[in-house]
């Protein structure tokens, strides 16, 4: 029996509707106003009112025929997805535990490979946006996680080492010094010990910076999960809506959107929370028919799945298996841009990431089109034969 046990696996998802579960047990209805305890609100401003009423930008004028086809990243589902589950095939590893991330975050040892010490960094370091945005080694040890990212000299974090990081006064008050330090950094000010968060003065030239700088938005992914991994799970709901706020209603971020609605929102373990964030993206989202992350639409027999559209015979094709529905993604996801499939910002980065040396043998690929189609088909081969970290993140 105790071998039976220890070569069980669990069944990891094969599609996207499979990893997510955000409106499983939902219906449009059945949630009272006050059921989420996230501290977000789907309250509409005056400003976004404006916004909604008086937007004439060219998207709102395409139609659903015209428009670039667009889906779901099943790679980005299923990496949230095993995160959110704690990594279900996860395997331990076989190194004693050394328990690095905490005594950096007790002023122990410094991070590697730059020898700097954490208390350096929160008290030198603050507003140099410089150092901040091109040194890409402090943000592996700053935010662990149970991933390996690309500074291969910071460990990842065990489950026992988070429990003892959770219960250090020390590293927990220095947790926060650091995410203070780059909400900073994106224009971004921390409010209170309960997440909530606001612009901060500097925030008109931090967001113009950070829509361009589309690396940060990595970064960002492996900030909120940090945060959830390490006792501050309440923390994320409140960033994320700002983020949404930002990209779709002030249009200040409008190069995160995809960023924002692909990873940061499903980072967020509570499906109530992320449903509550997602109507309020649905609500400001423009073209509105080009919104993919809403409740299934109901078949007419009761059931989820896709509906009939427009002008349809009434005729359905055979639902696929979820086998040959991954094979296609696959195959979809590998197309360059002239098949006007739309490859996102966030999913760009991490190829042209793994392009650039993340993957040993792919320094070739460069950043040109036929490189990111080459990164997305190592990500696919690479897919197969990893056990949980099939992202690289930053």
């Amino acid at each position: 029996m105790g071998n039976l046990l220890g070569s069980w696996r669990f069944k990891e998802p094969s599609t996207v509707e499979e990893c997510d579960s955000t409106w499983g047990s939902d219906s449009e209805s059945d949630e009272p106003a006050g059921e989420d305890d996230s501290g977000i609100s789907d309250s509409v401003s005056p400003a976004e009112s404006d916004r909604a009423a008086g937007d004439a930008s060219p998207q709102l004028t395409e139609s659903p025929q015209s428009a670039p086809r667009m889906k779901r990243s099943f790679y980005a589902a299923r990496d949230l997805y095993k995160y959110r589950h704690s990594y279900p095939n996860y395997r331990k590893s076989r190194q004693p535990n050394e328990y690095r991330n905490l005594r950096f975050y007790l002023n122990k040892i410094p991070l590697v490979p730059d020898g700097i010490y954490i208390e350096e960094i929160l008290t030198k370091w603050r507003g140099d946006y410089d150092k901040l945005e091109h040194n890409h080694t402090y943000i592996q040890w700053l935010f662990p996680l149970r991933e390996q990212g690309l500074n291969f000299y910071a460990n990842e974090l065990t489950q026992e080492e988070i429990k003892e990081f959770q219960t250090t006064r020390e590293a927990k008050r220095r947790f926060l010094a650091a995410y203070s330090l780059m909400l900073d950094f994106y224009g971004i000010k921390l409010l209170d010990k309960s997440g909530n968060v606001a612009r901060a003065p500097n925030c008109q030239e931090r967001f113009q910076h950070l829509n361009e700088s589309q690396h940060n938005y990595l970064r960002i992914t492996r900030i909120l999960k940090s945060l959830g991994e390490l006792g501050y799970e309440a923390f994320k709901a409140p960033l994320v809506r700002l983020f949404l706020e930002e990209a779709l209603c002030r249009n200040t971020l409008p190069n995160m959107q995809h960023s924002a609605l692909e990873y940061y929102v499903y980072t967020i373990r509570l499906p109530a929370t992320r449903r509550r964030l997602l109507r309020y993206a649905r609500q400001h989202y423009r073209p509105a028919h080009a919104f993919l992350w809403g409740p299934p639409p109901k078949r007419r027999g009761g059931g989820v799945g896709g509906s009939i559209g427009a002008g349809s015979s009434g005729i359905r094709a055979p639902a696929p298996t979820p086998e040959r529905q991954r094979r296609e993604e696959e195959s979809t996801t590998a197309t360059s841009a002239s098949s006007g499939i739309i490859v996102s910002s966030h999913d760009a980065m991490m190829c042209q990431e793994l392009a650039g040396g993340g993957l040993k043998g792919c320094a070739g690929l460069g950043s040109n089109m036929a490189g990111l189609e080459g990164a997305l088909l190592m990500v696919a081969a690479r897919a197969d034969r990893n056990e949980y970290n099939d992202m690289v993140p930053l």
